[in-house]
């Protein structure tokens, strides 16, 4: 039985030696590492905040709503990107786990049903966000990875900063303008 198994594999490996090369030219999109073209979002508090880890279904259940409170008993004040940005898509897709339409409803619902939850204030830039979270104490945002700054703390999730391999919360790196 061993016989037959190295008669194959001789047969194959001469077979190889016998094909024509082909050599693929690389591209130099290909040539760059996977890594390259995509950056972390970045999930921002202030700089007070005693919190600096949350899991993925903790983040969801602030971003809902059905978490108010952080451990310090300090009340959660929710910042987002304005809709249809990379960063929002991104939070829809991977926190909310739902799209435009159902996060509408959801926050409908939540208004009829009597919860006291708004939603995120909607802000336009990554400025804006950093500028409210460095403003409001319980305040929780997200941003690229390229437009943190000292002015705010990066909690880890699930125990992973933004530029960690196997970080959940990835976009497309920006195009140069």
């Amino acid at each position: 039985m061993k016989a037959v198994g190295v008669l194959i594999l001789l047969a194959a490996a001469s077979l190889s030696s016998t094909l024509p090369k082909v050599s693929l030219p690389m591209s130099s999109s290909s040539a760059r590492s996977p890594r390259a073209s995509w950056e972390g979002l970045a999930i921002v508090v202030n700089r007070n905040n005693p919190t600096s880890n949350v899991s993925l279904p903790q983040l969801r259940a602030i971003y809902v709503g059905d978490r108010k409170w952080w451990s310090s008993r300090r009340r959660i004040a929710l910042v987002s990107m304005q809709r249809n940005t990379p960063e929002w898509q991104t939070a829809l897709r991977v926190i909310y786990k739902m799209d435009s339409r159902e996060l509408d409803r959801y926050f409908l619902y939540q208004s009829f049903k009597g919860e006291h939850f708004a939603g995120p204030t909607t802000l336009a830039a990554a400025a804006e966000v950093r500028k409210f979270v460095v403003s409001t104490p319980g305040a929780v945002g997200y941003l690229r990875e390229s437009d943190v700054d000292d002015s705010v703390k990066v909690l880890r999730v699930n125990g992973l900063l933004p530029g960690d391999d196997g970080y959940p919360l990835r976009l497309r790196v920006r195009r140069p303008k």
